[in-house]
């Protein structure tokens, strides 16, 4: 678990500060544990993972946000929170998860039920 969080972290960053377009693709035979379909769904639905960042980590964050807003000659308050805020926006933008997932079993009618973003904030294609 902590392996993914750390994973997670590098992905977010990777994503929010240098806004490079990212494609996560996910399988069901990768989730070791339920806390990680719980993580992305919270990507899925806010663009961040609530406490991932400590808090030395998430000033980094907010640092590197400001040099980036003003890169991009941006208008953005330069409290913390507005620039955490950016970076949210900036993960939305720039973040493509794809699920692959197998509907056969409970499984995943399940996971759909504990995770409602996978439906809300998906497309869902069948493939046979």
């Amino acid at each position: 678990i902590a392996d993914w969080r750390d994973d997670m972290k590098k992905l977010l960053l990777k994503t929010g500060s240098t806004g490079k377009q990212t494609v996560f693709l996910f399988s069901d035979n990768q989730i070791k544990d339920e806390s990680f379909m719980e993580d992305v769904s919270m990507i899925l639905n806010t663009g961040d993972v609530p406490n991932i960042f400590p808090p030395d980590e998430k000033a980094d964050v907010i640092e590197k946000m400001q040099s980036v807003v003003r890169n991009e000659g941006r208008k953005v308050e330069a409290t913390p929170l507005a620039m955490y805020n950016f970076f949210t926006d900036r993960v939305k933008k720039h973040l493509h998860i794809v699920l692959a997932m197998s509907p056969i079993g409970d499984t995943f009618r399940n996971r759909l039920r504990m995770f409602p973003s996978l439906i809300n904030c998906c497309t869902i294609d069948w493939f046979q």
